[in-house]
């Protein structure tokens, strides 16, 4: 972890007090949340917006995730049906994001939601990101803290290398998840996955009952459904036992490869070493990326999502 030098600054009360001010003075931060890390704005202000557009050259018509400090708050964004406040009540703070019905006298700014009637929101579980919440007292506007379509981050020095012009980064240590949250959007009583991730759809079903799929080739409702979307550098190529040998090989199980993203063949502690791998075969100086087989269910599917996207 750094200790406080340059753009990156220990995520203590000090650091997260300088975050928070630079947020209510519109401008930005990468700050940690259990999933990646994001960057920052007030949701409320058009300017602080579309300088996180800005800096990642994200697409405007992409929206952004809303991060909240409780329920409550929530309630002020976006109007919730007996479905989502069941999802809400079981899986917050956590790597859920529900897309809802915003709510006619949100004071969010149209760039977070690009224009749409409804509204990306999520209570993250984790301690840095909600003290930013609570001293700015409203939403946080905030994507993976990176360039848009690259491999997110899940440490600040994954940030410090994507995104120039940040002039503040809070420094937490990895991020536990290591990918983005699950997207869930919810109609009544009918509930569609948009993006997997830190949630399995399986542990969705036990509170939704059947869980529509969202069509890849529909229009953009949420973030991160880009079809080509945390990409490398380098080319990359899944399901990979025998390597070629100028590939940095990823391993999983029994494939050992360059590096191993679970020798026990644990999906949690691969999910959470995702990205930081692919980070890493970046700079191995080889030509290409190839993955061993990873199993398609649990956090492996959302695993596999981020890889065909990668792909």
């Amino acid at each position: 972890m750094k200790t406080g030098t340059g753009r990156i600054r220990v995520a203590d009360a000090q650091g997260i007090a300088a975050a928070a001010a630079r947020l209510a003075a519109g401008e930005i931060a990468a700050i940690p949340t259990e999933t990646v890390y994001g960057l920052a704005a007030d949701a409320a202000s058009s300017l602080a917006v579309a300088a996180v557009y800005a800096a990642k050259g994200r697409p405007d018509f992409n929206p952004l995730i809303v991060h909240v400090a409780d329920l409550a708050m929530a309630q002020r964004y976006a109007d919730f049906e007996p479905l989502a406040l069941r999802l809400a009540t079981r899986f917050w703070p956590g790597p859920l994001t529900l897309v809802l019905p915003r709510r006619k006298d949100a004071e969010i700014s149209p760039l977070v939601t690009a224009g749409l009637p409804t509204i990306a929101l999520r209570i993250p579980a984790h301690p840095v990101m909600q003290a930013v919440i609570h001293l700015l007292g409203r939403g946080v506007a905030a994507p993976s803290a990176n360039a848009s379509g690259k491999l997110s981050p899940t440490s600040a020095l994954h940030v410090e290398g994507s995104l120039a012009d940040v002039g503040l980064i809070l420094d937490a240590g990895e991020t536990q998840v290591g990918l983005e949250s699950t997207i869930v959007a919810v109609a009544g009583n009918k509930a569609t996955l948009l993006r997997q991730g830190g949630l399995t759809a399986e542990q969705l079903t036990e509170v939704t009952g059947a869980l529509v799929l969202a069509d890849e080739t529909a229009d953009l409702t949420a973030p991160g459904m880009m079809l080509r979307h945390y990409a490398p550098r380098l080319k990359l190529t899944t399901n990979v036992t025998q390597p070629h040998s100028d590939a940095w090989h990823i391993g999983f199980g029994a494939t050992a490869g360059d590096e191993n993203l679970s020798a026990s063949g644990d999906l949690a502690e691969a999910a959470a070493h995702l990205f930081g791998a692919l980070h890493r075969a970046e700079t191995s100086g080889r030509q290409r990326i190839e993955v061993a087989p990873i199993p398609d269910h649990g956090l492996g599917a959302a695993i596999n999502d981020r890889l065909r996207r990668a792909a």
